[in-house]
């Protein structure tokens, strides 16, 4: 036995830890990197939503609601809100072509509350429209300093709101395929 007491084992040092650390991040770095590289990021697709449905089921129980006779090409309704008593009303969300929001909103309530909750509470009025064969002459505009848009108008005593982050021109595209009229089918 060795009068030293360090037998079988190794001399330390501190360049060993040093180069002993640097080996452990490198390899923890070199795990990393392979992991991400073989990984990839699933795609999410929003899921469609039947709005029609629904429409044709409230139309077959003596409710006429406000929407889109059909979407544009590559658009999509992903969202529908019917909210029932004490204050009923109903909504749709779509994402258009390009992926952006746009949506409908038909309540029995004051516009500037509608506006608030859907576009901004500091909403700011635009210019009205006028959309050919629209459900209503003439639609009142609103905005916000966050790029959102809406455009009011009432319909068969209630207020609708198209709103959203989706273009102008978008909106006014979907204002311009609003009905009552029972689907087809």
């Amino acid at each position: 036995m060795s009068e030293s007491g360090a037998g079988g084992r190794y001399h330390r040092s501190a360049n060993g830890l040093i180069a002993s650390l640097v080996v452990t991040v490198l390899a923890v770095a070199l795990f990393v990197v392979l992991r991400n590289a073989n990984r990839t990021e699933p795609v999410l697709e929003p899921e469609s939503v039947d709005y029609l449905d629904v429409v044709a089921q409230a139309a077959d129980g003596g409710t006429d609601l406000v929407h889109p006779r059909r979407l544009p090409e590559g658009w999509i309704a992903t969202s529908i809100d019917l909210d029932r008593a004490p204050e009923p009303g109903w909504g749709i969300g779509i994402l258009t072509d390009d992926d952006t929001f746009v949506g409908l909103r038909q309540e029995d309530a004051d516009v500037r509350d509608l506006v608030e909750e859907y576009v901004d509470e500091n909403a700011v009025t635009e210019d009205p429209i006028e959309v050919p064969g629209a459900i209503a002459p003439t639609w009142q505009g609103w905005s916000d300093d966050g790029g959102d848009l809406g455009w009011s108008a009432e319909v068969g005593g209630e207020t609708v709101l198209v709103y959203g982050s989706a273009s102008a021109a978008d909106q006014r595209t979907l204002i311009g395929l609003l009905t009552t009229e029972r689907p087809a089918g």
